[in-house]
């Protein structure tokens, strides 16, 4: 008996990454380069049309999910994807926004301390998830997110905006965003210290 057609493993791949939530995750990723322009449209009308592209990408990051959900299509790709969108969007904002003035220098090390955090976290779930260890997104770490894109959206608008300050609220954000930052970094390394803590015991009883 005859074995039937094999199928192209690349066309399955393709197949499950050019879904509905994946592509809209792949808009946030193509946000960025449009973030690197910020240098050269430093009036109002230039900030706010870069805020407004911010703004959108980073509500596609509950757009993605809920149509990965909705549609059962949550794919290993996408899981992988979402996360690195998002700090990846994150990253180019801030450091762009410290390059351009838009963060004072003073408050560069907040810039530091939310990109080293956005890496080391990542690099934590990446190894807690080769162990078997799921880390799931806190309560905290969402308030975090949410803080940073409202202090990013805010001060790339900069200009006052709708009668309102929109680098002061910024700035604001930022600090909160940054005690965010450091307090759910700490609840994640914690999380991962406590599993390798009882799964050494399971292994040890």
């Amino acid at each position: 008996m005859s074995a039937p057609p094999a199928t192209s493993a690349p066309a399955r791949a393709r197949e499950t990454f050019w879904n509905l939530p994946n592509s809209v995750t792949m808009l946030r990723v193509a946000v960025v380069p449009v973030l690197l322009l910020l240098p050269l449209a430093l009036d109002k009308r230039g900030s706010a049309i870069i805020a407004i592209c911010f703004i959108v990408a980073a509500v596609t990051d509950v757009i993605d999910g809920w149509l990965a959900r909705r549609g059962q299509q949550v794919t290993s790709i996408g899981k992988l994807l979402d996360p690195l969108a998002d700090k990846l969007l994150v990253s180019t904002a801030l450091i762009v926004l410290l390059a351009v003035g838009y963060i004072p220098a003073w408050a560069a090390w907040m810039v530091v301390v939310i990109v080293g955090r956005e890496l080391a976290v990542t690099g934590l779930r990446s190894v807690a998830a080769a162990g078997g260890q799921v880390m799931a997104a806190s309560g905290l770490a969402k308030t975090k997110t949410l803080s940073q894109n409202i202090a990013i959206g805010a001060l790339l608008f900069h200009y006052t905006t709708l009668g309102l300050p929109a680098h002061a609220i910024g700035m604001v954000f930022l600090g909160i965003a940054t005690a965010l930052t450091l307090g759910s970094g700490y609840l994640y390394f914690a999380q991962y210290f406590r599993g390798r803590g009882a799964a050494g015991a399971g292994e040890g009883g």
